[in-house]
């Protein structure tokens, strides 16, 4: 067999070893400084290039996929950024928007208010609508920030810019409700402002307004304004109620019908403004039911809101 065990090697060993490294530098400096050594190092380099080349371009690859990897993280913490900071920006600009439309409400308010000298109002901001059921009727009304310590009472009218609300029909210290128009229990005596002809409108199940009690007889048209006459005392006279959409004229009928579209939106009100110097008892001008007579009689409305009035013919007025 074999013998495979090494044998320890001598110092002998080492030194040849050392000087053949040392005349193998020695000869390699030689052939360096005498140029013979440029051949060899063409073929080593030959040799070495696809090696060297495919080395280098597998550490650039390696460098390039970190570096994205590191460009990669910078993109996605600036994409973070520009979405809060856009988010930021945008909740600044609803905010503004909010301001800007809450300014147009209020200067739309003061312009109403500046057109009517005579009347007190009172701004007061919407808190909460309450729709609900009772056994009789289905009840539409809504909650505003003032109460009896701001001077409001029961009764009172409540308007926009744009035209009749409704009316204060309960007063707690710091809030009341407001009976809107919409509602069936609601009405107010109206007056066609072309026609001049008088009636009640009043509030449906369905939301829409219906003007009842217009004389049969003289004509109308669809589109003329609907305002509040003042007979009854529950309401100034002259605020815009809505327009005629709809006429329904039976031949046989006594009294002529028409559906009547709100001048206010019911659905998106936020401010509104109470008129708190109305007197319900402040003597107004009347105005011709039948061309024959004039109203001269005190109008009373009774806990239904029904409108009744003594008229006396305007040659027998005492």
């Amino acid at each position: 067999m074999r013998n495979t065990e090494r044998r320890p090697r001598g110092i002998g060993d080492l030194w040849i070893r050392l000087i053949i490294l040392v005349l193998a530098a020695l000869l390699l400096i030689a052939l360096q400084i005498s140029g013979n050594l440029r051949p060899l190092q063409s073929a080593v380099t030959q040799l070495a290039s696809p090696a060297q080349l495919s080395a280098t371009g597998v550490t650039a690859s390696i460098a390039d996929f970190f570096e994205s990897l590191l460009q990669l993280r910078t993109l996605q913490q600036d994409a973070a950024e520009l979405s809060a900071r856009n988010a930021q920006m945008q909740a600044e600009i609803n905010t503004l928007l909010e301001v800007e439309t809450e300014n147009e409400q209020l200067r739309s308010m003061l312009n109403f208010a500046q057109s009517r000298p005579r009347l007190e109002l009172r701004g007061a901001q919407i808190v909460a609508r309450v729709i609900g059921e009772e056994s009789t009727n289905f009840l539409d009304s809504i909650l505003i920030d003032l109460g009896r310590v701001h001077g409001i009472e029961v009764g009172m009218p409540v308007v926009t810019d744009r035209g009749l609300v409704g009316r204060i029909s309960d007063v707690t210290d710091t809030a009341s409700k407001i009976l809107l128009l919409t509602d069936p229990s609601s009405s107010a005596s109206a007056l066609l402002s072309i026609s001049r002809l008088n009636g009640v409108v009043s509030g449906s199940p369905g939301g829409e307004l219906i003007m009842d009690f217009i004389p049969q007889g003289p004509t109308f048209e669809e589109g003329e304004t609907v305002l509040t006459s003042g007979l009854g005392g529950r309401f100034p006279k002259g605020i815009v109620i809505g327009t005629v959409t709809r006429i329904d004229s039976q031949p046989n009928a006594v009294f002529q019908r028409a559906v009547v579209e709100p001048s206010v939106d019911f659905g998106s009100l936020e401010l509104v403004l109470v008129i708190t110097n109305f007197d319900p008892n402040e003597v107004l001008p009347d105005f011709d039911l039948q061309p024959a007579a004039v109203l001269t009689g005190t109008a009373v409305i009774t806990g239904t809101d029904t409108v009744t009035t003594t008229a006396e013919p305007a040659g027998e007025a005492p």
